[in-house]
Protein backbone atom coordinates (compact mmCIF):
# COMPACT_ATOMS: atom_id res chain seq x y z
CA UNK A 1 0.00 0.00 0.00
CA UNK A 2 0.76 4.00 -0.23
CA UNK A 3 0.29 5.95 2.25
CA UNK A 4 -1.33 8.99 1.45
CA UNK A 5 0.93 12.32 2.03
CA UNK A 6 -0.62 14.58 5.13
CA UNK A 7 0.90 18.11 3.76
CA UNK A 8 -0.61 19.37 0.58
CA UNK A 9 1.63 19.31 -2.57
CA UNK A 10 3.71 16.67 -0.86
CA UNK A 11 4.56 12.89 -2.94
CA UNK A 12 3.12 9.91 -1.30
CA UNK A 13 6.26 8.12 0.32
CA UNK A 14 7.18 4.72 -0.59
CA UNK A 15 5.36 1.83 -1.70
CA UNK A 16 4.84 -0.12 2.08
CA UNK A 17 3.87 -3.19 3.36
CA UNK A 18 0.31 -3.96 4.68
CA UNK A 19 -0.75 -2.07 7.61
CA UNK A 20 -3.14 0.27 9.18
CA UNK A 21 -3.93 3.13 11.50
CA UNK A 22 -4.06 2.75 15.04
CA UNK A 23 -5.10 6.29 15.85
CA UNK A 24 -2.25 8.40 15.53
CA UNK A 25 0.38 5.77 14.32
CA UNK A 26 0.32 3.56 11.27
CA UNK A 27 1.53 0.17 11.90
CA UNK A 28 3.13 -2.66 9.13
CA UNK A 29 0.51 -5.95 9.66
CA UNK A 30 4.08 -8.16 9.71
CA UNK A 31 7.72 -7.50 10.35
CA UNK A 32 9.24 -5.89 7.76
CA UNK A 33 11.17 -8.31 5.48
CA UNK A 34 13.17 -5.57 3.73
CA UNK A 35 14.82 -3.92 6.12
CA UNK A 36 15.88 -1.33 3.69
CA UNK A 37 12.26 0.29 3.34
CA UNK A 38 13.04 1.71 6.82
CA UNK A 39 16.34 3.83 5.49
CA UNK A 40 13.88 4.69 2.76
CA UNK A 41 10.98 6.51 4.71
CA UNK A 42 13.93 7.79 7.06
CA UNK A 43 14.74 9.42 3.17
CA UNK A 44 11.25 10.72 2.80
CA UNK A 45 10.80 12.00 5.94
CA UNK A 46 11.48 15.85 5.04
CA UNK A 47 8.91 15.63 1.99
CA UNK A 48 6.35 13.49 4.36
CA UNK A 49 6.50 14.31 7.27
CA UNK A 50 5.90 10.69 8.70
CA UNK A 51 8.72 9.52 11.12
CA UNK A 52 9.35 6.01 10.66
CA UNK A 53 10.24 4.15 14.46
CA UNK A 54 10.56 -0.03 14.56
CA UNK A 55 7.88 -1.61 16.68
CA UNK A 56 9.64 -4.79 18.22
CA UNK A 57 8.23 -8.31 18.67
CA UNK A 58 7.25 -8.27 22.20
CA UNK A 59 6.47 -12.01 23.36
CA UNK A 60 4.58 -10.82 26.43
CA UNK A 61 1.85 -9.93 24.12
CA UNK A 62 2.08 -12.54 21.41
CA UNK A 63 2.29 -15.00 23.67
CA UNK A 64 -1.99 -14.11 24.49
CA UNK A 65 -2.59 -12.86 20.98
CA UNK A 66 -2.57 -9.43 22.32
CA UNK A 67 -1.05 -6.34 20.66
CA UNK A 68 0.25 -3.80 22.84
CA UNK A 69 -1.12 -0.91 20.36
CA UNK A 70 -4.39 -1.83 20.48
CA UNK A 71 -4.74 -3.87 24.05
CA UNK A 72 -2.91 -1.27 26.47
CA UNK A 73 -4.52 2.17 27.55
CA UNK A 74 -2.47 5.50 26.33
CA UNK A 75 -2.16 8.55 27.74
CA UNK A 76 -3.89 11.88 25.82
CA UNK A 77 -1.42 13.61 23.81
CA UNK A 78 0.73 16.23 25.46
CA UNK A 79 2.83 17.25 22.22
CA UNK A 80 1.49 20.85 22.75
CA UNK A 81 3.15 21.09 26.19
CA UNK A 82 6.89 19.80 25.39
CA UNK A 83 8.26 23.51 24.28
CA UNK A 84 7.06 25.22 27.66
CA UNK A 85 9.42 22.58 29.69
CA UNK A 86 12.80 22.92 30.59
CA UNK A 87 14.73 19.39 30.22
CA UNK A 88 17.65 20.50 32.62
CA UNK A 89 14.86 21.36 35.62
CA UNK A 90 12.85 18.25 34.36
CA UNK A 91 16.07 15.66 34.79
CA UNK A 92 17.06 17.49 37.91
CA UNK A 93 14.37 17.03 39.26
CA UNK A 94 13.98 12.70 38.05
CA UNK A 95 17.81 12.74 39.94
CA UNK A 96 16.73 10.07 43.05
CA UNK A 97 19.41 9.51 45.16
CA UNK A 98 17.39 6.98 47.10
CA UNK A 99 18.82 4.36 45.19
CA UNK A 100 22.06 3.55 46.80
CA UNK A 101 24.20 4.97 49.60
CA UNK A 102 25.62 7.82 47.56
CA UNK A 103 28.63 5.31 46.18
CA UNK A 104 26.74 4.29 42.87
CA UNK A 105 26.73 8.28 42.11
CA UNK A 106 30.31 8.82 42.32
CA UNK A 107 31.83 11.22 40.96
CA UNK A 108 28.69 13.39 41.70
CA UNK A 109 26.46 13.99 44.59
CA UNK A 110 22.90 14.52 46.09
CA UNK A 111 22.31 17.26 43.08
CA UNK A 112 22.20 16.96 39.24
CA UNK A 113 25.50 17.71 37.91
CA UNK A 114 23.50 19.65 34.88
CA UNK A 115 23.59 19.05 31.31
CA UNK A 116 26.42 17.71 29.30
CA UNK A 117 27.84 19.93 26.63
CA UNK A 118 27.05 19.53 22.72
CA UNK A 119 29.73 17.74 21.00
CA UNK A 120 31.92 19.53 18.52
CA UNK A 121 31.65 17.06 15.85
CA UNK A 122 28.66 14.68 14.83
CA UNK A 123 27.62 12.84 11.70
CA UNK A 124 24.12 13.20 10.18
CA UNK A 125 21.50 12.14 12.68
CA UNK A 126 19.15 11.24 9.78
CA UNK A 127 21.64 8.94 8.06
CA UNK A 128 22.82 7.38 11.68
CA UNK A 129 19.08 6.92 12.39
CA UNK A 130 18.65 4.88 8.50
CA UNK A 131 21.28 3.22 8.95
CA UNK A 132 20.96 2.10 12.42
CA UNK A 133 16.95 0.96 12.16
CA UNK A 134 17.93 -1.05 9.00
CA UNK A 135 20.51 -3.12 11.00
CA UNK A 136 18.27 -3.65 13.60
CA UNK A 137 15.21 -4.91 11.43
CA UNK A 138 17.90 -7.27 9.42
CA UNK A 139 18.24 -8.31 13.13
CA UNK A 140 15.53 -9.42 14.38
CA UNK A 141 11.47 -9.35 13.80
CA UNK A 142 10.27 -5.18 13.96
CA UNK A 143 7.17 -3.60 12.38
CA UNK A 144 7.34 -0.27 10.84
CA UNK A 145 5.19 2.33 12.21
CA UNK A 146 4.86 6.02 11.04
CA UNK A 147 3.74 8.82 13.15
CA UNK A 148 2.95 12.39 11.40
CA UNK A 149 5.51 14.94 14.00
CA UNK A 150 7.77 17.28 12.69
CA UNK A 151 10.63 15.55 14.85
CA UNK A 152 10.90 12.29 16.19
CA UNK A 153 11.42 13.34 19.38
CA UNK A 154 7.85 14.35 19.57
CA UNK A 155 6.63 11.04 19.33
CA UNK A 156 6.24 9.59 22.77
CA UNK A 157 3.95 13.24 23.62
CA UNK A 158 2.26 12.35 20.63
CA UNK A 159 0.90 9.23 21.14
CA UNK A 160 0.13 9.23 24.74
CA UNK A 161 3.03 6.62 25.18
CA UNK A 162 2.69 4.77 28.59
CA UNK A 163 5.87 3.02 28.61
CA UNK A 164 7.45 5.28 31.26
CA UNK A 165 4.17 5.01 33.89
CA UNK A 166 6.36 3.31 36.50
CA UNK A 167 8.36 6.14 36.69
CA UNK A 168 6.38 9.41 35.51
CA UNK A 169 3.03 10.09 33.70
CA UNK A 170 4.20 13.25 32.26
CA UNK A 171 5.06 12.26 28.84
CA UNK A 172 5.94 15.51 27.49
CA UNK A 173 8.65 15.98 29.54
CA UNK A 174 10.39 12.40 28.19
CA UNK A 175 9.93 14.11 24.66
CA UNK A 176 11.59 17.38 26.06
CA UNK A 177 14.09 15.61 27.11
CA UNK A 178 14.65 13.53 23.80
CA UNK A 179 14.60 17.29 22.11
CA UNK A 180 17.63 18.09 24.14
CA UNK A 181 19.56 14.61 22.96
CA UNK A 182 18.20 15.33 19.46
CA UNK A 183 19.91 18.99 19.27
CA UNK A 184 23.11 18.36 21.20
CA UNK A 185 23.74 14.96 20.01
CA UNK A 186 21.55 13.95 17.26
CA UNK A 187 19.82 10.86 19.12
CA UNK A 188 16.89 9.99 17.44
CA UNK A 189 14.35 7.79 18.19
CA UNK A 190 14.41 4.43 16.07
CA UNK A 191 12.65 2.06 18.20
CA UNK A 192 9.48 2.29 20.28
CA UNK A 193 8.16 -0.72 22.44
CA UNK A 194 5.74 -1.41 24.96
CA UNK A 195 8.23 -0.16 27.71
CA UNK A 196 11.02 0.60 25.82
CA UNK A 197 13.03 3.18 23.43
CA UNK A 198 16.06 3.02 21.74
CA UNK A 199 18.24 5.81 19.92
CA UNK A 200 20.28 6.02 17.32
CA UNK A 201 23.32 8.67 18.31
CA UNK A 202 25.47 10.87 15.42
CA UNK A 203 27.71 12.18 18.56
CA UNK A 204 28.22 10.33 21.07
CA UNK A 205 30.12 11.30 23.86
CA UNK A 206 34.10 10.72 22.99
CA UNK A 207 36.06 10.40 26.06
CA UNK A 208 34.90 9.58 29.49
CA UNK A 209 34.70 12.39 30.95
CA UNK A 210 32.22 13.72 28.65
CA UNK A 211 30.39 10.67 29.16
CA UNK A 212 30.12 11.12 32.72
CA UNK A 213 27.39 14.21 32.61
CA UNK A 214 25.72 12.17 29.89
CA UNK A 215 25.65 8.90 32.33
CA UNK A 216 23.87 10.99 34.67
CA UNK A 217 21.10 12.50 32.66
CA UNK A 218 20.78 8.60 31.49
CA UNK A 219 20.39 7.91 35.18
CA UNK A 220 17.83 10.54 35.46
CA UNK A 221 15.36 9.78 32.73
CA UNK A 222 15.77 6.12 33.43
CA UNK A 223 16.74 4.81 36.85
CA UNK A 224 15.93 1.21 35.76
CA UNK A 225 18.13 1.25 33.01
CA UNK A 226 21.18 2.60 35.35
CA UNK A 227 20.03 -0.13 38.51
CA UNK A 228 20.14 -2.61 35.87
CA UNK A 229 23.97 -1.84 35.36
CA UNK A 230 26.66 -3.80 37.26
CA UNK A 231 29.18 -0.55 38.98
CA UNK A 232 29.04 2.59 39.61
CA UNK A 233 28.39 5.58 38.02
CA UNK A 234 31.99 5.78 36.06
CA UNK A 235 31.68 2.28 35.17
CA UNK A 236 28.33 3.02 33.23
CA UNK A 237 29.51 6.16 31.58
CA UNK A 238 32.85 3.53 30.24
CA UNK A 239 29.68 1.82 28.44
CA UNK A 240 28.66 5.37 26.51
CA UNK A 241 31.99 6.43 25.10
CA UNK A 242 31.45 5.61 21.27
CA UNK A 243 28.34 4.35 21.93
CA UNK A 244 25.83 4.96 18.65
CA UNK A 245 23.05 3.08 20.40
CA UNK A 246 21.01 4.36 23.60
CA UNK A 247 18.32 1.79 24.81
CA UNK A 248 16.34 2.63 27.37
CA UNK A 249 13.41 -0.01 29.44
CA UNK A 250 11.65 0.83 32.36
CA UNK A 251 10.15 -2.88 32.26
Amino acid sequence: MTIAPFRPGTPPVQTLPPGRWHGRIWVSDLPLTRPERYTGCVAEFDRSGLWPVLIPHDQRFAANGEDWIDDRGRLAPADHRISSVDPAEVLARWWDTSCCDGACLRPFGAKFPGLARRPSRRADPLAEAGNTGSILAARGPHRLALVQTERPADIPAILGWTGMIKATDQVHELSAVLRSWEDRFGATLTVLGFDSMELSVAAPPRTQGRALTVAAEHRSFCLPEFAGQPGNLREFAASLVQTRRWRFSWA
